[in-house]
């Protein structure tokens, strides 16, 4: 017997005579499940929780729909995904619109999403109020954000819908209570791409310059008329919410009736019940502001003309008080009489004084007296008057004590020893040099006899501990001339 099997031990795929069901690749299989369930799925609507959320770099965005017993993987295709009117998050339950599908390099079946719609108004705040914890999280509600209110602004900029009755109302109630100049920048206030163009509005009048050809707003109103949850959503979403926190300029939120809550009413510096309420908060009265400077001015006039009075009267209650002038200048008055009567005889008697002054001194100016003071002042001059020889004297002392310094300081000149024999060794630059190592460091010396200098060169193969110097011949030493003054 053979040791190989045969066709008919079965393991070889053969088709039988009859045989209906052809084998099929895993491609025909996968197409053709592919069909039969887009055929009887092709519009289905799928409530469950998102998990699983991610936006490719494609621009597609994946996600899996799951209840408490399934999971459902899904798709949203790029262009779908830019028309969400709201950003999908995990754990929120939504419905969704779409058909099924498989994906058969996975052996999968999903769901293409062409709408998302959220479950239900609890969805709807369950989300809101996820974003509200995480915005307050990031600290864009916090009260050391907000900044007060100008008290007058010049400029107001309001960004709302230009159609609606809220720009109307507003308008109405500016002109009411202050007449303002109010700069409109139109944006939707719902709907898709509401909440870019929001965001961008406010990023714009926060952009303009001070100074510039439009005036920068000192007050900015985000308003919008009542509405659904649904309807207000653009100023939930979180661009909207963002650009209203970063601000500089000052802002009031007036979205919705008083009832309505938005999240760009808690990152706002004001929150207003409504429209009008906002025109309200944003500037004062006019005619009450006229009414009260009339009123504080009267109140100025009525205490000016009260301080003047009681100026008055205690002006008067302190004339009252006062004596008389002449009661005053009386005693002054008599004493300055009886100076004018004692000035005359003062003056005669201070005369006479100086007249016996004079007669006195007149006295001791005799010539004779001036004649002996002449004759002492002479004698006492030829007395101190100098001796010749006592003169030439002193200046032989003199001149004796000086030759014997002057002896003294040629024995201490530095050259002295030099007329010995000696010679001092200097570099280049007339330092005096006093040790073997500095001599060879220099290189370059120059001897100093007692007749002259001669320049010498350090030998380089001289040694360490000789002298290193090449010997200049020297002439023999001849005593001083004849005619040269001695110093000893």
């Amino acid at each position: 017997m053979s040791d190989f099997p045969s066709s008919d031990d079965g393991l070889l795929a053969s088709e039988l005579p009859g045989d209906n069901a052809p084998a099929l690749s895993v491609s025909e299989l996968s197409m053709a499940l592919k069909r039969s369930v887009e055929e009887s799925f092709g519009h289905v609507r799928v409530r469950g929780e998102i998990s699983g959320w991610k936006r490719a770099a494609s621009g597609h965005c994946y996600l899996c729909l799951k209840d408490d017993k399934a999971v459902l993987d899904g798709v949203i295709w790029k262009a779908t995904a830019g028309a969400l009117r709201f950003r999908p998050e995990d754990g929120i339950e939504v419905v969704a619109t779409g058909k099924l599908t498989t994906y058969p390099g996975r052996s999968r079946y999903q769901i293409v999403i062409e709408r998302l719609e959220l479950a239900g108004q609890g969805a709807l705040m369950a989300l809101l109020d996820k974003r509200r914890l995480a915005l307050a999280a990031e600290g864009l509600f916090d009260a050391a954000r907000k900044v007060p209110l100008p008290f007058l602004p010049r400029v107001i900029g309001v960004v709302t819908s230009p159609t609606g009755a809220v720009i109307r109302d507003i308008l109405h109630r500016l002109e009411d209570r202050c007449p303002t100049h109010v700069i409109v920048w139109p944006v939707a206030v719902q709907g898709e791409g509401a909440a870019a163009q929001i965001a961008a509005a406010i990023r714009g009048f926060d952009a303009i310059a001070p100074g510039g050809a439009i005036p920068r707003p000192d007050l900015v109103i985000v308003a919008r008329g009542g509405g659904s949850i649904e309807d207000l959503w653009a100023f939930n979403e979180e661009e909207a919410v963002r650009a209203v926190a970063a601000c500089s300029i000052p802002i009031i939120s007036a979205v919705g009736h008083e009832t309505d809550t938005s999240l760009c009413d808690f990152a706002a510096d004001v929150r207003a019940p409504t429209p009008t309420a906002a025109a309200e908060i944003a500037v004062p009265v006019r005619g009450e502001l006229i009414a009260q400077l009339r009123e504080l001015g009267l109140r100025t006039a009525r205490c000016a003309a009260r301080a003047h009075e009681r100026a008055a009267e205690q002006l008067d209650f302190t004339v009252r008080r006062l004596p008389a002038p002449d009661g005053l200048l009386a005693p002054q008055r008599q004493r300055l009489d009886e100076l004018a009567e004692r000035l005359p005889r003062a003056l005669s008697a201070r005369l006479s004084h100086a007249r016996a002054d004079l007669g006195d001194a007149a006295g001791a100016l005799r010539p004779s007296l001036l004649d002996a003071s002449l004759r002492r002042s002479r004698e006492r001059l030829a007395a101190v008057r100098l001796d010749k020889i006592l003169v030439e004297r002193r200046i032989a002392d003199g001149r004796r004590t000086l030759d014997a310094l002057w002896r003294i300081a040629a024995q201490a000149h530095p050259n002295r020893p030099l007329e010995k024999g000696y010679v001092r060794v200097e570099d280049r630059d007339g330092h005096v040099l006093v040790a073997a190592a500095a001599a060879r460091a220099a290189g370059r010396l120059r001897l100093v006899f007692g007749d002259g200098k001669v320049d010498a060169q350090v030998s380089s193969s001289t040694e360490p501990g000789s002298e290193g110097v090449e010997r200049a011949k020297r002439r023999p030493y001849s005593a001083p001339k004849a005619d040269q003054p001695k110093l000893l």
